[in-house]
């Protein structure tokens, strides 16, 4: 195979290049061209549409997060408030609720660092967030675990120092939410 032979693709905008190609190889320089911004611009266009993708179903699964998290919280608002009591169920039910919220904000905002390399706070925030998590199920389950005050014969139930472990939890998984926002330098502070 010769040189001349193998298409050369060139950066757009660049005239010279461009005409190099085109007396090297006797091909039309503007379809060299062509291919590489089609390229270019389907690359960046396939990112934006996959980034709002992400961004969506961030958004949909925190939402739906949220709703079971209420369901599990207050059935009462929903009209299925059965107990006076928060039970098993209950609290299963606001655990996955958390869940979801959890695993729709890190989508969300994963996909704001849009394929960049993140920094260290993110990925702080990323295992942040997974600890919060096993905090909230450790404390709202510790009645099912056997580490809480009602010991597995008895009915489990939500007690105050439970809820406080839930709260630390959620605090947590906040904090590291906030992390994993892209702050970025404005452009012409950059060096």
């Amino acid at each position: 195979m010769s040189e001349s032979s193998t298409p050369q693709l060139t950066p757009p905008g660049d005239p010279d290049a461009a005409g190099k190609s085109a007396a090297g190889n006797g091909s039309d320089s503007s379809s060299a061209a062509s291919m590489n911004i089609v390229s270019g611009n389907g690359a960046a266009n396939h990112s934006a549409g996959n980034r709002r993708l992400r961004i969506r179903l961030g958004l949909i699964l925190t939402i739906l997060g949220f709703l079971i998290f209420l369901l599990g919280v207050d059935p009462g608002i929903f009209g299925l408030d059965r107990s006076p009591v928060t039970g098993f169920v209950q609290i299963a039910t606001f655990l996955v609720g958390l869940a979801l919220m959890c695993m729709g904000g890190y989508t969300g905002l994963n996909a704001l660092w849009n394929g960049t390399e993140k920094s260290i706070a993110a990925d702080i925030g990323l295992r942040l967030v997974a600890t919060g998590y096993v905090v909230a199920v450790a404390c709202g389950m510790a009645d099912i675990f056997g580490i809480g005050n009602q010991p597995y014969p008895d009915i489990p139930y939500f007690g105050p120092w439970q809820a406080v472990g839930v709260m630390v939890g959620e605090v947590i998984i906040a904090v590291g939410l906030i992390l994993l926002i892209p702050y970025h330098m404005p452009r012409d502070q950059a060096g």
